[in-house]
């Protein structure tokens, strides 16, 4: 892939996500990607991606990802985004705490020469957790 065709890819995949639209966002995943993230681990396939957008969406119906320009490197990019949300449909199977988060993320891309083959998320999940109100800090 091209520069350009990897800034379009990441375009798409951006308006997927904003229009909630789970089969768009995983047309442009291989059909045996890999998505590792500390919230779902190591995830294989599109119909398993798409259930994790899915379930996210869900539990966090009025997420937005704040995008940064991504950075590319031949087959790879990498973007930084700030992901917010409020736990408005119960996360990990527990009562929804009507509460907010704000989380830096780092999505790290590997591209074949159409498809998106490996995603890592990389951000602080027990802090969102914490900012929702499932985990409990003691204050320092």
């Amino acid at each position: 892939m091209t520069r350009d065709d990897i800034m379009a890819l990441l375009a798409r995949r951006h308006d997927a996500i904003v229009r909630r639209d789970a089969a768009a966002l995983m047309a442009d995943y291989a059909e045996d990607a890999v998505v590792e993230s500390p919230l779902a681990g190591i995830v294989k396939g599109r119909e398993a991606n798409a259930q994790v957008y899915r379930t996210f969406w869900t539990v966090f119906p009025d997420r937005v990802d704040h995008i940064e320009e991504p950075i590319v490197d031949g087959d790879r990019a990498a973007q930084v985004a700030t992901l917010t949300g409020t736990d408005l449909g119960g996360f990990m199977g527990l009562a929804p705490t009507g509460k907010p988060f704000r989380i830096p993320i780092v999505y790290l891309f590997t591209f074949d020469d159409r498809y998106i083959v490996h995603e890592r998320r990389i951000y602080d999940f027990t802090g969102m957790l914490v900012q929702i109100g499932v985990l409990k800090a003691k204050p320092a």
